[in-house]
């Protein structure tokens, strides 16, 4: 790997929920190195190779031990999203990006010995019909596809940041995941502002229409989310008092109970989100 110095002034980026000490130095982003570091600088080379430009450049390690990434210009959503960010326009982009993405990671295989985040976790808990709700791995995908890891360029979707979370996935639990924060699949009580009163199953069917997800998958998507969202709860529960940090602070501002809020709104909305997933062209 690369060694780089400091080559110019730090200057913070936003703090995530997790990761912290992230800071901008000239055209780089120095992260803290973390065990799944060498997997996901492996994936971002595959991207690069492959020319998807829609993610950072691994460059190497610092001086300091740190990840060094090329920094990616544009305009990234806020912690509450801004107006700009939650358009329909905004969530095809989404669709777009995520495909152009899991086109880009088809038919890679990791290296062998690389970890990903939680790979070997054991979930205290953790019932077994919930161990694996998604299935047999089919990509590598981002896992993580929030309003803050989405950079803008001219009012529209453009690339990925942070793949702390990167792991083998199937495309349509990506699509779930990128669904929950853009549509966004979650109690109105919880939403952002600018989301509150979004029209979920129309802007469901403008997400799985911009990223070309079959009629199977579709109907797959609906039936994933509430096992795959328990699952989720136990998981952040376990990241919690295994981890502390971020984990912790989300656990303790009741992200377990947002979890639940959002499961019983799906349950009863599921007929109308499948209503609008099946009407028309």
């Amino acid at each position: 790997m690369g060694r780089f110095t400091e080559g110019g002034v730090a200057v913070a980026l936003p703090k995530g929920d997790v990761t912290e000490g992230v800071v901008r130095v000239g055209d780089t982003v120095r992260r803290p190195r973390q065990e799944q570091s060498a997997f996901v600088a492996a994936y971002l080379g595959h991207l690069e190779a492959v020319g998807f430009a829609g993610a950072p450049r691994f460059l190497g390690v610092d001086g300091r031990g740190r990840d060094v990434l090329d920094f990616v210009p544009g305009a990234v959503p806020g912690a509450q999203p801004e107006p700009w960010a939650c358009t329909d326009e905004a969530v095809a982009g989404v669709g777009r990006l995520v495909r152009a993405l899991h086109d880009a990671a088809a038919g890679w295989e990791p290296p062998a010995g690389l970890d990903w985040f939680g790979r070997h976790a054991v979930v205290e808990g953790l019932p077994a019909r919930l161990r694996d709700p998604v299935g047999p791995p089919e990509l590598v995908g981002h896992a993580d596809i929030t309003p803050q890891n989405v950079v803008f360029r001219d009012g529209r979707p453009a690339a990925l940041i942070d793949f702390d979370l990167a792991r083998p996935t199937r495309r349509v639990a990506d699509v779930l995941n990128a669904a929950l924060w853009w549509v966004p699949l979650q109690d109105p009580r919880d939403r952002p502002p600018a989301q509150r009163d979004a029209d979920a199953a129309a802007r469901l069917r403008i997400l799985l229409d911009a990223y070309g997800l079959p009629a199977a998958g579709r109907a797959e998507l609906l039936d994933l989310a509430l096992p795959v969202w328990e699952r989720g709860w136990h998981t952040m529960r376990h990241n919690a008092r295994v981890h502390g940090g971020g984990w912790a602070r989300m656990w303790a501002d009741g992200v377990g109970d947002v979890i639940e809020r959002r499961r019983e709104w799906f349950a009863a909305e599921r007929p109308r989100l499948a209503a609008a997933l099946s009407s028309g062209p």
